[in-house]
Order: C-alpha cells, then sequence, then structure tokens
C-alpha cells in the first residue's frame, strides 16, 4: 500500500525449545510481571509461563519458561478475579477452569459434543470489562478449503461465538464463523471486535457493557483483496486495532475508522495472537505458529515468541473472568 509505515520489528525475542506448532493466547499478569501463553497443537499441548522484567520486557537471564502439560487443546486463557494460580480457558470443546500448579483443567461447560470434534473446535476468546468470557469456534471443514475459497454451495460455515458468564450462564450470541478468532473491545467499551480469519474479514458490533449485548454487526475490515489472515489482536487507549495477521509476517495496526495505519514486519511469515505486557503496558508480545508450508523458508522463525517496543502507545488490559 502506497504511503504505508513498513517498521522493521525484529527477530524472535524468546526462544522456545523445541519451536512450538502454533503459538496462542498470550496473557500479561502485572503482580509479577510474568507472560502465560499455549501451544495449543504440541502433543500434547502445554502452557508456557516466563518471568520477565516489567521495564524490558525482556526474560530474566537464566530462567526459562516453565512447561505444563495439558490433557487438551487449550487455545485461549485468562485469569480469573480473586482465584490466584487459576484460569478461564477455551479447550477445544468449550469452557474449562486450568490450574496454573498442575495443567489440570476442570470442564465447566462442555459446548460441542465429543462426536463433532471432527466439525467443529473452539479457537480464540476474550473477557469483556464486565467479566464475562466470549469465545468462538472454528468450522474444520470450512477452514480446509482455505483462505478466502469457501464455496458458496457449502452454505453457511457453522462456527459460532458464545458468551459465558460468571453465573454459569451460556449464551449464544452470533454465528456463521469460518474462523472466529480475535476477540477485542474499544476503549469505551461501545464496540466489540470479532475476526473471521479464514474469511479474511473483521466484524464490529456495538457492545452493551451492561447486558453484554451485541447488535448492529458490520463488516469493519475486508481483507479479501489483499493477503494474509487477521489473527490475534488488540487495542490500545486511541482505539486502534493492532492485528497479528497470519500468513504475512505482519503485524497490522488500524484506527478506529478502520484505516491501515501501518505493518510491523517480523521474521516469522505465521504471526498469531497479541497482548501488551510491561509496568506501562507499551510492550506488544507476539506468539507465533511454524510456516509449516512446502514453501517455508529455513531462516522463518515461527513458533518462537517476538515482542515489539511500542513507544508513545499505551495498551488496554485483558480483563479478568469474574468468577
Amino acid at each position: 500500500m502506497a504511503g504505508l509505515d513498513s517498521i522493521d520489528g525484529g527477530k524472535a525475542w524468546y526462544k522456545c525449545d523445541p519451536p512450538m506448532i502454533l503459538g496462542e493466547g498470550p496473557i500479561y499478569r502485572a503482580s509479577d510481571s510474568t507472560l502465560h501463553w499455549v501451544d495449543c497443537l504440541a502433543e500434547p499441548p502445554e502452557l508456557h509461563i516466563l518471568e520477565v522484567d516489567p521495564d524490558t520486557g525482556d526474560a530474566i537471564p537464566g530462567r526459562a519458561a516453565r512447561v505444563l502439560k495439558l490433557e487438551d487443546s487449550v487455545t485461549v486463557q485468562f485469569f480469573r478475579k480473586d482465584k490466584p494460580k487459576s484460569y478461564i480457558c477455551a479447550y477445544y470443546q468449550g469452557v474449562a477452569f486450568l490450574d496454573e500448579e498442575t495443567g489440570k483443567l476442570d470442564v465447566v461447560k462442555e459446548i460441542i459434543r465429543t462426536e463433532d470434534r471432527d466439525k467443529l473446535r473452539f479457537n480464540d476468546g476474550g473477557v469483556d470489562a464486565a467479566g464475562r468470557f466470549w469465545l468462538a469456534e472454528i468450522d474444520i471443514r470450512a477452514m480446509a478449503y482455505g483462505p478466502n475459497k469457501l464455496p458458496e454451495s457449502y452454505g453457511r460455515p457453522l462456527g459460532r461465538l458464545w458468551r459465558y458468564d460468571p453465573d454459569g450462564s451460556l449464551h449464544e450470541m452470533d454465528n456463521g464463523f469460518v474462523c472466529g478468532n480475535g476477540l477485542a473491545w474499544s476503549p469505551d467499551n461501545t464496540t466489540m471486535y470479532v475476526n473471521d480469519s479464514v474469511a479474511m474479514k473483521v466484524f464490529s458490533y456495538d457492545f452493551d457493557v451492561r447486558t453484554g449485548a451485541i447488535t448492529n454487526k458490520k463488516l469493519f475490515i475486508d481483507r479479501r483483496d489483499s493477503f494474509g489472515e487477521p489473527d490475534g489482536m488488540v487495542v490500545d487507549t486511541d482505539g486502534n486495532l493492532w492485528i497479528a495477521v497470519f500468513d504475512s509476517n505482519r503485524v497490522m495496526v488500524f484506527s478506529p475508522q478502520g484505516k491501515h495505519l501501518k505493518d510491523i514486519v517480523f521474521s516469522a511469515r505465521n504471526m498469531a495472537c497479541t497482548t501488551w505486557g510491561g509496568r506501562n503496558l507499551d510492550i506488544l508480545y507476539i506468539a507465533t505458529g511454524k510456516d509449516r508450508k512446502p514453501t517455508a523458508r529455513a531462516e522463518d522463525e515461527g513458533g518462537h515468541m517476538f515482542k515489539y517496543p511500542a513507544i508513545g502507545t499505551t495498551g488496554t488490559v485483558k480483563y479478568e473472568f469474574g468468577a
């Protein structure tokens, strides 16, 4: 795009050994300055916990991430209010609590039936300002067609968007997704964003933080005539969207009006998911996945963790689940 700022984001900052298949769900905890993320496609899946310097964002010298083996694939996790060492997470089939010390999964709401594991799985999620957990599904068969290649004859994709409330109630909020991804909210909590990565679209909704209702769905960013799959994203305090774009080497930044502002280019093809961290929430951490295509370059650093000091920018916090 002519006139678009393109910034060198650099090489991998933290090398995972072995490299991850698909890093997802990074979150930062300020109380002990730790970064938490998962490799959802490892066998068995893994939870990684790394202590980082709150000012520089660097790993503490001589300390590697603690890695826990998980019972089932976890794709996103968030801290729980007043429940130290515990996360709420989306596992393959629904909602679970995850123990930070043992890696044990405690299923609290199975949504996808076991016999449908070849059709659907959970992917990304988010927690809103009222402490409600949102989680989005993948239509596995639709995704297999590839980015923006689903034939009209397939019909409406099966992926759904759910809201799980602190009182234990579950609500289907939308449907028709190929690959639900990248949930985020505007700083004033009036707009909610959801990506459909494989459809190459970003949607916006009017959001009511009091009730949790979403209305007025709009196509906010359309990547169908371009490249890359909008994946995990975060928002800064100015309302800009920082989107990890899979199959692009990039984090792309868009204004609250949907204008493409700049690209930050990294040495991994598959940028997967983002979080703000550091004392001032001005360090962008990005989890990545391996490039498993035959055309993958030997120098590609997918499967490792990246960070970018977003000087002059302040990120918004990722909220805790309210129960």
